[in-house]
């Protein structure tokens, strides 16, 4: 019986802070994307999503391996992280057609009051719209994938959807140095039409940590994905 209790314990603890989706998925799956189901006869698509950023160092290094790939991708921006000097970075993601996100560097936001976290989306958001000269999409990625009932009702207020990503298909690699090389095999191997893949241009804490791994992954990713049919596409709009 403790046995039970404490496994039951662990999975309402984990509906509000697994990185994937539980039990606050369950009832309403609508009010978060995690997977994307693909159109009767489209081709197979992966959305490539980018957290942490805008990074002064790697970001436009990505942003070159993306076009040379000629993907569109959603950018996760940390509202902190947008800036004076940065601006020109998050302007060139919108003019190169990729879609931008809002995103957070802080678990905090998991218990701040629904009215509290939809003024900080909404205050976001006008700082990037300042810039781009048009509103990000309207998704959110919480840190880390932490998140909570709060969380969802200032999400509705403020008109956001939360944004997931795919069983897997991460660039979390298990304490080692991230390598482009072995992500992009990994991440190609497990693929499947309607993943959402997040790659880390930026760091919650340092904005200018090194993301090297982030372009390379993608200039060895794109190719081997292309040649089994899959197209690129930003997360905005995806249902």
């Amino acid at each position: 019986m403790f046995i039970f209790l404490v496994a039951a314990a662990a999975i309402v603890g984990l509906a509000h802070t697994a990185p994937f989706p539980f039990l606050l998925e369950a009832f309403k799956p609508s009010k978060s994307v995690w997977h994307v189901t693909p159109a009767p006869g489209a081709p197979p698509s992966i959305y490539l999503t980018f957290d942490d950023g805008p990074n002064l160092d790697w970001t436009p290094p990505l942003l070159d391996a993306l076009r040379e790939a000629d993907a569109r991708a959603t950018f996760f921006l940390i509202d902190a992280y947008v800036d004076a000097g940065t601006a020109a970075i998050v302007k060139r993601i919108a003019d190169e057609g990729h879609a931008i996100g809002l995103h957070s560097g802080t678990r905090r936001l998991m218990v701040e009051s629904p009215d509290d976290l939809a003024n900080t989306l909404r205050n976001a958001a006008l700082r990037i719209e300042a810039i781009t000269g048009r509103p990000p999409c309207p998704l959110f990625r919480p840190h880390a994938g932490w998140r909570s009932g709060i969380m969802y009702r200032g999400l509705d207020q403020a008109g956001y959807r939360l944004a997931g990503w795919s069983w897997g298909m991460w660039d979390f690699d298990w304490g080692r140095r991230r390598d482009g090389n072995r992500l992009a095999e990994r991440l190609a191997r497990k693929a499947s039409s309607g993943d959402i893949v997040v790659i880390h241009d930026g760091h919650h804490k340092d904005p200018r940590a090194d993301r090297r791994h982030a372009a390379d992954t993608v200039r060895l990713l794109a190719p081997k994905l292309r040649s089994r049919g899959f197209t690129f596409m930003p997360l905005c709009g995806a249902d």
